[in-house]
């Protein structure tokens, strides 16, 4: 097997590896030491060891630290060093949050995680709640705990990001819904889309359901109830989905994603990771206009820091943006598939609920 030709090496987010490290700070502060490694749980059901970096215990704290891995292609924060602080809370606080150096903090709507929290997003928190409480129940230990996340490089790492211009400030975000990094390789990827086609149409596959994330994932089974074989992860990657349809198609297609990614999907873009592609606040204040926005809204869309902001002002205002944006990504779509290939477009927030649909 030549290089290229290597599979490449998925990685761990920043929330799995806060959840690494508060679980063994948790065992250490109930008198069980720290585990090293120590083995966390995540959504998909993976069960990866994580090494320690750092062990304290400080009074009534202990810290544990981990070394990100992001993979084989891994964004700015590989390498960085997570670091989680635990402490025993009051009698019925449950788990809380607080954000260390190197975190940042909210300063403007639009982002998942109120303002003036650190910026740990909820998929990271639910991960960690749930080591935590199983640790918990394992031992007979409390579930009432605060935890406190660092990124000691946080703040220099922070200029590499988005968050600045997102107005996250002090720090980087905590991320990671399933706490998986998928490696970031276009030609490895798009290969791996075309084998997932692939192996859907010998299948006896006639529906397949393409979708850039876990939460879009879920959507498009829920509300088409295809089977597993039947659903293909496209990552960013739209156009080389599409354009492998063009040449192999197959008789029906549900592109589903985030709002966000799907906006730029609309505009005509075909790659819509962040690295590649921008939304453009300008071209969706003119959508906003044209399905009945004021000025007041196309300003503030125009001004936007990010497009799930704009989505929640114009559901505010009874405006349908979703399916607005969805009709634009199938006229894409279908500018690239055959006319044999059905096309039907769904459009999920965040929590992943359909917020647009296009058929």
């Amino acid at each position: 097997m030549g290089e290229a030709d290597k599979p490449l090496r998925s990685g761990w987010t920043t929330g799995a590896c806060a959840a690494a490290a508060a679980k063994a700070a948790y065992l250490a502060l109930a008198g069980d030491g720290f585990p090293d490694p120590v083995e966390i749980v995540l959504p998909r059901g993976e069960r990866p060891r994580f090494a320690l970096s750092t062990r304290t215990v400080d009074g009534d704290s202990a810290t544990a630290g981990v070394i990100k891995d992001g993979g084989d292609d891994p964004d700015v924060t590989h390498g960085a060093e997570v670091l989680a602080t635990v402490r025993i809370a009051a009698p019925g606080s449950g788990i809380s949050f607080k954000g260390g150096p190197g975190v940042g903090i909210v300063t403007r709507p639009g982002i998942p995680v109120p303002i003036g929290e650190p910026a740990i997003n909820p998929g990271p928190r639910r991960i960690v709640s749930a080591n935590l409480l199983a640790a918990a129940d394992a031992i007979g230990g409390p579930t009432d705990v605060e935890v406190t996340i660092s990124i000691p490089k946080g703040i220099e790492l922070a200029d590499k990001t988005l968050n600045p211009r997102l107005g996250i400030v002090g720090g980087i975000s905590v991320l990671g819904t399933t706490g998986v990094v998928v490696p970031y390789s276009c030609a490895a990827f798009i290969q791996t889309i075309q084998r997932a086609v692939q192996v859907a149409a010998a299948s006896g596959a006639t529906h397949i359901a393409a979708s850039t994330g876990f939460a879009s994932e879920r959507a498009a089974r829920r509300v088409h109830g295809l089977p597993d074989v039947a659903l293909i992860d496209m990552g960013d990657f739209v156009g080389g989905l599409l354009k492998y349809l063009r040449a192999h198609p197959l008789p029906r297609l549900t592109l589903a994603g985030g709002f966000a990614k799907f906006v730029k999907l609309g505009e005509g873009e075909l790659n819509v990771h962040s690295k590649e592609s921008r939304v453009d606040f300008d071209a969706l204040a003119e959508l906003v206009r044209e399905i009945g926005g004021d000025d007041a809204l196309v300003a503030a869309t125009r001004a936007a820091n990010t497009a799930i902001e704009v989505l929640e002002r114009a559901q505010a205002a009874g405006l349908p943006l979703g399916d607005a944006v969805a009709a634009r990504c199938l006229a894409v779509a279908r500018g690239i598939v055959k006319p044999e290939t059905a096309v039907d477009v769904l459009l999920v927030n965040r929590s992943g609920e359909v917020v647009g649909r296009a058929a």
